[in-house]
C-alpha cells in the first residue's frame, strides 16, 4: 500500500472490502480525490476470506463431482480423491491474482491507499494507526463509513481454528474433515455443508428454524432439503444447539431434546455481525444501533452531516453486490446527480450450494401475506433439455405474478430459481422483477434452445395463459 503525501481528500473511504473499494472506484471515475483506510488488503472478507476463496473450493466440490460421475456419460476414470492443499494453493492464486488487479485499478485510478486502522474524528478527519504504531491524521469533505462486518458467534462455542471454525477458519484449513456439524442452515451453511459433502465428509447441518434457508421461497428450500437428504446430509430444523464436550479426535455436539452427535469439526454458520467497535470517536454525531449498524437513511446518509456508510456496516443485506451499489449511491449523492436508492427487496441472491439457489423480488409467502393476489407457475427442470444433457435435473423456476382484477398474470414480483448454474441465469429474472414487466411483455422474448435459461422463457409465457411446455 502507497503512503499519501498529501492529508485532504473529497472522499475518504474507512474500509476497503467490496463497499469500500466500490465508493473509492465510482468517485475517482467521476474525477474526486479518494483515500482508502485499510486495516488488512484490500478487497476485504469478500475477496480474502468470505465470497471467492469460498466458491473456489465449491468449485473444487463441483470438479470432485464431475469426475465421480463421469462413467454415466462414458468417461472412464478412477474414483477421484481430494488433495486440499492444492485447492487451497489454488484459491490463494486466485485471490492474489485478483487483488493484484483491484490494486492496480486503484493506482491507476490515483486513489490513495493509507495501511492501517481508521477511526473517524469530530470535524471529518480520519484518525489512521498504521501496523508499526505510527500514526496520522486526513481529512475528508465527505466520510464513507465502510468497516465491514466479523463472523458471529455463539456462547459455548469458542472459536479455536482447529474444531470450532468460523467461515474464516475454514477457508485456510489443509485437510477436509471426515465428519463435521454446519450450524446454521442459511446461505453460507448450506454452502459449506454441500461443499463438505461433495468433498467427501460426513456433514450435519442444525438449524433452529423450521427449515433450510430461512427467507428462501418454501418451493425452492424444499428442492435443496431434498437433495440434501438424497446426498446424505443429515438435517435436523427447528432445533437449538446447547454446547459440546471436545475430546482427542475432535468434539460432541449437543441439541434438540438432548440429540448429540460426534464429529471431528464445527462450523459456526450464524450470520455475520458489523465491525463497528473502535470505528468512531467523540463527537461525530454518527448513531449506532442497538445491533452495531450505522444508522443511515434511503441515501446511505449518515446522521451526520457529509458522512454515510455502506456495506455490511449498514442493516441491508450483507451481499457485496449490495455493496457495490450502495457506494454508487453515495458518489451521485456527493456529486448532486439524479439518484435511485436501492430497493432491498428487490436485490438479487445468489447461493452456491448443489443444487445452486438464485432468486429476486417476493416469495409467494411473502407476497400472500401482504395481501397480495398472485398467479403462480413452476417449471420443474425435469423437463429442461439441456438440465437432461447434464443430468442435473434437481430444481425448478418459479415465478410470481400479481394478479389483475381480469384474471390475467400483471407485474412480476418475485422469481425464485433452484437447480444447476440458477446463479448465472438469474439476470432476466432480475430485471423484469425491477422493471415491473408483466409475463405478456417477457413472454416476447425469444429463449434459445436447449438451454437452461429457457426455463424462464417458458414458466413465463405459462402465466400468459399459454404456455408451450409448461401448463
Amino acid at each position: 500500500m502507497e503512503t499519501a503525501e498529501g492529508t485532504e481528500f473529497d472522499v475518504v473511504v474507512i474500509g476497503g472490502g467490496p463497499g469500500g473499494y466500490a465508493t473509492a472506484l465510482y468517485g475517482a471515475s467521476a474525477g474526486l480525490s479518494v483515500a482508502v483506510v485499510e486495516k488488512d488488503k484490500v478487497g476485504g472478507t469478500c475477496l480474502h476470506r468470505g465470497c471467492i476463496p469460498a466458491k473456489e473450493f465449491l468449485e473444487t466440490a463441483a470438479v470432485h463431482r464431475t469426475v465421480a460421475g463421469a462413467k454415466e456419460f462414458g468417461v472412464q476414470a478412477d474414483q477421484p480423491t481430494v488433495d486440499f492443499a492444492v485447492s487451497q494453493a489454488r484459491k490463494q492464486k486466485v485471490v492474489d491474482q485478483l487483488h493484484k488487479g483491484l490494486s492496480g485499478l486503484m493506482k491507476g485510478r490515483h486513489i490513495t491507499v493509507f495501511a492501517g486502522t481508521g477511526t473517524l474524528l469530530a470535524d471529518h478527519r480520519v484518525h489512521v494507526e498504521a501496523p508499526d504504531g505510527s500514526s496520522t491524521d486526513v481529512h475528508g469533505a465527505d466520510i464513507v463509513l465502510a468497516s465491514g462486518s466479523v463472523p458471529r458467534t455463539i456462547p459455548g462455542f469458542d472459536v479455536d481454528g482447529r474444531v470450532v471454525l468460523t467461515s474464516d477458519e475454514v477457508l485456510d484449513l489443509q485437510r477436509v474433515p471426515s465428519s463435521l456439524v454446519v450450524i446454521g442452515g442459511g446461505a453460507i451453511g448450506c454452502e459449506f455443508a454441500s461443499m463438505f459433502s461433495d468433498l467427501g465428509s460426513q456433514v450435519t447441518v442444525l438449524e433452529a428454524m423450521p427449515a433450510l434457508l430461512p427467507g428462501c421461497d418454501a418451493d425452492v428450500a424444499a428442492v435443496v432439503a431434498r437433495s440434501f437428504r438424497r446426498r446424505g446430509i443429515t438435517v435436523h430444523t427447528g432445533v437449538q444447539v446447547t454446547g459440546h464436550e471436545p475430546n482427542s479426535s475432535g468434539t460432541t455436539v449437543s441439541f434438540g431434546d438432548g440429540q448429540t452427535v460426534a464429529v471431528d469439526a464445527v462450523v459456526v454458520s450464524v450470520g455475520r455481525r458489523p465491525l463497528t467497535e473502535g470505528l468512531l470517536g467523540d463527537g461525530t454525531g454518527v448513531q449506532i444501533d442497538q445491533r452495531g449498524f450505522v444508522v443511515v437513511d434511503q441515501f446511505q446518509r449518515a446522521t451526520a452531516e457529509r458522512v454515510w456508510a455502506v456495506g455490511d456496516v449498514v442493516a441491508t443485506p450483507q451481499l457485496a453486490h449490495v455493496g457495490f451499489a450502495e457506494g454508487i449511491v453515495v458518489i451521485k449523492s456527493i456529486l448532486g446527480e439524479p439518484v435511485v436508492p436501492v430497493d432491498y427487496g428487490k436485490v438479487p441472491w445468489a447461493i452456491y450450494c448443489q443444487p445452486e439457489v438464485a432468486f429476486a423480488g417476493m416469495t409467494e409467502e411473502a407476497a400472500r401475506e401482504a395481501g397480495i393476489d398472485v398467479v403462480v407457475k413452476k417449471d420443474p427442470y425435469g423437463g429442461n433439455s439441456r438440465a437432461r444433457i447434464l443430468g442435473e435435473t434437481d430444481g425448478l423456476v418459479k415465478v410470481v405474478a400479481r394478479r389483475e382484477a381480469d384474471g390475467r398474470a400483471g407485474p412480476i414480483l418475485g422469481v425464485h430459481m433452484v437447480g444447476p448454474w440458477v446463479t448465472e441465469q438469474l439476470g432476466q429474472g432480475y430485471l423484469a422483477v425491477n422493471w415491473e414487466a408483466t409475463p405478456d411483455e417477457v413472454a416476447q422474448f425469444i429463449q434459445p434452445h436447449p438451454t437452461l435459461s429457457e426455463s424462464f422463457g417458458e414458466t413465463v409465457l405459462a402465466l400468459t395463459g399459454r404456455g408451450l411446455h409448461v401448463g
